[in-house]
């Protein structure tokens, strides 16, 4: 497929698809339950499996799995805090780098003036610090970022509301993602949807089926034919 011909909007998530933040979340997970005195008693491949279906199924597993946890602090919301400091020191300290085939790929959308945004459920705070430490990101103009919407992934507001935005007359419209619940928001949307994982996830055959494209990395992608 000739993805620079064949599209005149591009849509991105951000986490995981775009720069490995999603490691940075699971390590300040790994920091938080650690300062605490306990083990995330997960693999990176398992929390992924936990974290990217809905909002709740992280803290109700983690709770069931470290029973002390949970007697020892019930309010999540200072937990998810203590993770947030995490994530924002493991932020400043540079742990941050772009995906593979990211940079290719968004500097032949910058020569080709193709449009193209990040939809995202990340803060403008913590974007701006990974901005900071990997400039092509900046080729990027427009940002819908968690303060710019009400409802979350799985919901397809932050997507419908970016290609209001950004679409204009575009009728060819790509959206990749690296989640099954940012997925499941791009396909209530006009966009072309696109996995990009190397987790097997078990719904794949089935993306595949509703007519999903999937590959490892979006180095695999090829920007020519």
């Amino acid at each position: 497929m000739k993805w620079l011909t064949e599209y005149q909007l591009f849509l991105f998530d951000f986490d995981g698809l775009l720069v490995n933040s999603e490691e940075i979340h699971y390590k300040a997970y790994q920091m938080m339950c650690a300062a605490r005195g306990f083990t995330l008693p997960w693999s990176f491949s398992e929390y992924c499996f936990i974290a990217h279906y809905d909002s709740t199924k992280l803290r109700t597993t983690l709770y069931n799995a470290i029973p002390e946890l949970y007697e020892m602090e019930s309010e999540w919301n200072v937990l998810y805090e203590e993770k947030k400091r995490a994530v924002l020191y493991l932020l400043n300290s540079g742990a941050v780098h772009l995906m593979p085939g990211v940079a290719a790929l968004l500097n032949a959308l910058k020569e080709k003036e193709i449009l193209r945004c990040v939809v995202t459920n990340s803060p403008k705070e913590q974007i701006e610090i990974i901005k900071k430490q990997n400039p092509i990101l900046n080729s990027i103009s427009s940002w819908f970022t968690r303060e710019t919407y009400r409802e979350p992934k799985p919901n397809p507001e932050c997507y419908l509301n970016a290609i209001a935005k950004m679409g204009g007359g575009a009728k060819r419209i790509v959206g990749f993602e690296d989640t099954p619940r940012g997925l499941e928001a791009l396909l209530k949307t006009p966009a072309k949807p696109v996995f990009i994982s190397k987790v097997a996830y078990p719904e794949i055959p089935e993306f595949i089926k509703r007519g999903v494209s999937c590959y490892p990395s979006l180095d695999d992608l090829s920007l020519s034919g």
